[in-house]
């Protein structure tokens, strides 16, 4: 497909992420694409905004199209694969199966192995690619072994990973939402129980979402249309099968002669029409010629060939492909069945690992996949990290029954399960982030892992491999962002084991992946059943601190909880854990800090009882101190620093954030430091702009924004950086972030989710203090429909609101929208804000003439007292009243050490227009 040049001033690389926006990737997909940062993602897509002349995002994507534009007019580009032969014939096929598409949501070409429904439904998705604006996908199913990863081999084929709060299923139809796509799943039959109910879903939740499927059975799914895939044509209107042996005997520089094609023709009918075995035959001709392809085939095929139905079909290709071993040597035989274990693209190193022996010489399987490639056996498949090799799944299946029958299964299975293990303990020798090098060679062997542990995990002699291995895969598909697979790994590994103390371990892994998901049912589900297993085993200690987590999982977690906990559960948990816990010191430490939060919950409003709730947590601190466990000392101070918000100390709560930071750091990155370490971060962005200390809110976002487990939550990722930068004055760091956040908001579904509301109302903030009104309506209009009750952020939007207003000198509207009494607004909603809004609201009253203006500022003072920009702002309200405006250079000396240059451009100005 030829496509246009970028416009004058797109740079190539712009112009590449131009196209992926186009596709409506989020800004993490377009980075692994390129192999850029995400933060470069951002900078050119800031720079696209300004070239192309649009203001935001969507509009961004919209444009994409005419400047990457396919000759025939359609706006996007298939994903498929490009194969490495040409197709040939089937135009009659094509036809059909190409309206077959048009015309239903579901179809399943439907054929034997060796049929070529792969090649056809290739073809017919590049044809109508143009016809699909969200694109044509083509998802490879053959290495996937477990029902359960279909979602997940979906979601990698499109580029996506899992989004916290949601499965991969539910993930892959938030993306695909409304848009136009054409998927294409390739050889479903041996996932059937996986696809069916994966497509079900998709199906009923995307409307404009098209599945061609390849099967040798059919899927049985609502939707579903079959289109019968036949045997290569042969005769008079058709010749098909020749043009096939034809085109690839002429590919191997040797052409056929005209008087030769009957020959040829009787060559296709005895391989029943079917396209691989015609490409064999056609691969052998070099070494036999026309004349010995014929001697060869003529027994075996009479034998086996017995007419044209699909069930005799499938034995034309068996004799095909016995007659293919029979011209092989041992040697080649021997290699050929035993790399069938391998379910994923290998390299001649993982063959040799796997299909080798001692008594061989080193090369002999590599010389042996080189053979077995000119001969069509296998195919080469291109990679970055070198050459990779693959059997048709036909040949596959075919060379596993072989490897069956020479009684070699179990030994060759056992070798790959070996270089499974081996494999995975390479990739976790580095305790490191997984780089992108590392990510791509877990990718690369995932896949045969996964087979090799369900092969294990079936055999009770294995169980402790399969232990083992389930445990490797579980820390790897965490480290690779995987972190629904990673939970599931963990309970798998749990019941892979007979001894309690590992498999309370590995439900207590699951706990804290499930997390960081955000499935808070999950993580209270899992401790409780650690809980019991560590009572079996008569560990009481454990079994205590299990209890008690579980109880302080249903408050700190409260929020992801699909159904609330009963009321009485946690306290009884509690009650129970107190029991059990003696004085072991890290059971104590986890019991005192279940009741911060099950003790506190009994009298929430109480200022009595928040002085209780202080000491509740200061004691739970101290016992966590005890423990020199990092973890539970986190959990500890976020208890204290809770505790602390609801006694109104927002100061006292910042200093307890940032040691909680301070003392995550350093931690390397499991499941259990990885969600404190979200939830620090977080809370210390949050109340750095509550007390002013914009410099560090930002530094603490920024890591926010950074952080893996957010990688496919840019809006979540995001949302303190926004808020930070549109209150320091960081404008145009503002417009790049909003990119990354409504990518992902829509790639997600465009969810309700209260919690991101003040970041969709500081973009709309920055967009109106540049004086774009139809922006900031539109993002004023997101902030909406991210949802929220009618008086939560009540204070945050009356805080953008007014700052817009007073920039733009609307003084009376300013202070109507901070009209609300401080104490009157929702303490929830108001205590990160109340600097922010006591501080701007003296400013309007004094700016507007309040008779009280005075009494205003006076409040005011008193309140923001040790906030580096509230604070100034009072005190600049207050050189307003007084007609006094020496005092403003000053104060815009201290906006700018506060790091907050609207503020001090805004004094500056004041200044020069002689407000006072």
């Amino acid at each position: 497909m030829s496509k246009s040049k970028p416009a004058a001033g797109i740079s190539d690389r712009e112009a590449e992420v131009l196209a992926l926006v186009g596709q409506y990737r989020t800004n993490a997909a377009i980075a692994a694409q390129l192999f850029i940062s995400v933060r470069t993602v951002e900078t050119h897509v800031s720079s696209l905004l300004r070239k192309v002349g649009v203001p935001d995002r969507r509009a961004l994507a919209e444009r994409a199209a005419d400047f990457e534009r396919v000759e025939d007019g359609g706006a996007a580009a298939a994903v498929l694969p490009a194969p490495l032969t040409s197709f040939v014939g089937r135009a009659q096929e094509r036809t059909a199966l190409r309206a077959a598409v048009r015309a239903h949501r579901q179809v399943t070409a439907l054929g034997p192995g060796g049929v070529g429904k792969t090649r056809l439904a290739l073809a017919v998705a590049a044809d109508l690619a143009t016809e699909f604006t969200g694109g044509a996908w083509f998802v490879d199913l053959v290495p996937v072994t477990d029902p359960a990863m279909t979602g997940a081999a979906v979601a990698r084929a499109l580029r996506l990973g899992e989004q916290q709060g949601r499965s991969l299923d539910e993930s892959v139809s938030a993306a695909l939402g409304e848009r136009r796509v054409l998927l294409v799943l390739d050889n479903c039959e041996h996932l059937r129980d996986g696809v069916a109910p994966f497509l079900e879903h998709l199906l009923a939740n995307c409307p404009n979402t098209t599945v061609l499927a390849t099967s040798r059975a059919r899927l049985m799914v609502p939707f579903e249309q079959v289109f019968t895939v036949p045997p290569l044509p042969l005769g008079d209107d058709a010749d098909d099968a020749v043009a096939l042996f034809l085109d690839r005997a002429a590919a191997l520089g040797w052409p056929v002669d005209t008087e030769q094609l009957g020959r040829v023709r009787e060559i296709c009918g005895r391989l029943d029409g079917l396209a691989l075995a015609i490409e064999l035959a056609a691969a052998r001709l070099p070494a036999l010629g026309l004349d010995g392809l014929g001697a060869s085939l003529a027994d075996p095929l009479r034998l086996l060939v017995g007419g044209r139905r699909a069930d005799e079909r499938h034995r034309s290709v068996r004799a095909m492909l016995d007659w293919s071993q029979a011209l092989l040597t041992d040697e080649d035989r021997r290699v050929l069945r035993r790399i069938s274990v391998f379910v994923a693209p290998f390299t001649a190193a993982d063959a040799t690992a796997v299909a080798g022996s001692a008594e061989w010489d080193p090369m002999a399987v590599a010389d042996g996949l080189a053979r077995l490639t000119e001969q069509s056996l296998l195919t080469m498949v291109p990679s970055a990290r070198g050459t990779r090799y693959r059997a048709l799944e036909t040949i596959r299946q075919y060379e596993r029954e072989e490897l069956a029958a020479a009684g070699e299964l179990d030994e060759v299975l056992a070798r790959h399960l070996n270089w499974c293990a081996a494999t995975a303990g390479e990739l976790l020798a580095d305790s490191a982030p997984m780089t992108r090098d590392r990510q791509s060679a877990f990718d690369a062997v995932g896949d045969d892992m996964r087979a090799a542990l369900g092969w294990a995990a079936a055999l009770p002699e294995r169980r402790a491999d399969a232990h083992a291995l389930a445990i490797s895969l579980a820390r790897l598909a965490f480290a690779r962002n995987l972190i629904g697979e990673s939970q599931l790994r963990y309970e798998q590994a749990a019941a892979l084991t007979d001894d309690p103390v590992a498999a309370g371990a590995s439900l207590r892994r699951a706990a804290e992946v499930a997390g960081c998901r955000m499935r808070g049912q999950d993580m209270y589900r899992l401790y409780r059943s650690a809980a019991e297993i560590a009572l079996g085993a008569g560990d009481s200690a454990s079994a205590a601190q299990d209890l008690a987590t579980a109880a302080i999982t249903a408050y700190r977690m409260s929020e992801t909880f699909a159904q609330p906990v009963a009321t009485g559960a946690a306290a009884a948990l509690l009650s129970r854990a107190r029991t059990l816990a003696g004085a072991d010191p890290a059971a104590s430490a986890a019991v005192a800090l279940a009741e911060c939060g099950v003790l506190s919950d009994t009298d929430p409003e109480s200022k009595t009882a928040a002085s209780v709730a202080i000491s509740r947590a200061l004691h739970a601190v101290e016992l966590a101190d005890r423990t020199g466990d990092p973890l539970a000392r986190s959990a500890a101070l976020d208890a204290l620093a809770a505790a602390q918000t609801w006694a109104g100390d927002i100061f006292a709560t910042a200093e307890t954030t940032l040691r909680r930071v301070a003392l995550l750091a350093a931690m390397p990155h499991t499941p259990a430091s990885a969600l404190e370490h979200l939830n620090a971060l977080s809370e210390a962005a949050e109340i750095g702009i509550g007390v002013g200390d914009l410099r560090g809110a930002r530094r603490w976002a920024e890591q926010l924004r950074d952080l893996p487990l957010l990688a496919e939550r840019g809006d979540v990722a995001t949302s303190a950086l926004l808020i930070a930068d549109a209150l320091a004055g960081n404008l145009d760091d503002v417009l790049i972030g909003s990119g990354r956040f409504l990518d992902a908001w829509e790639v997600s579904g465009r969810p309700h989710a209260p919690g991101l509301v003040p970041a969709a109302l500081a973009v709309a903030l920055a967009h109106g203090l540049r004086g774009d009104d139809a922006v900031r309506a539109e993002w004023l209009a997101i902030a909406e429909a991210l949802g929220g009750a009618a008086d939560q952020h009540a204070a945050y939007r009356a805080v953008c609101a007014a700052l817009v207003l007073l920039d733009r000198g609307h003084t009376d509207e300013a202070l109507a929208e901070l009209a609300a009494e401080p104490d009157a607004l929702d303490d929830r909603d108001i205590w990160i804000w109340r600097h922010w809004y006591v501080a701007l609201r003296a400013e309007a009253a004094v700016l507007a003439g309040h008779p009280d203006a005075r009494g205003f500022v006076t409040s005011a003072r008193t309140a923001v007292s040790r906030n580096p920009i509230a604070a100034p702002i009072v005190e600049r309200a207050a050189a307003l009243l007084d007609h006094d405006p020496g005092r403003l250079p000053a104060l815009a000396a201290e906006f700018d050490r506060a790091r907050c240059h609207y503020q001090r451009i805004r004094t500056l100005t004041l200044a020069a227009d002689g407000s006072a």
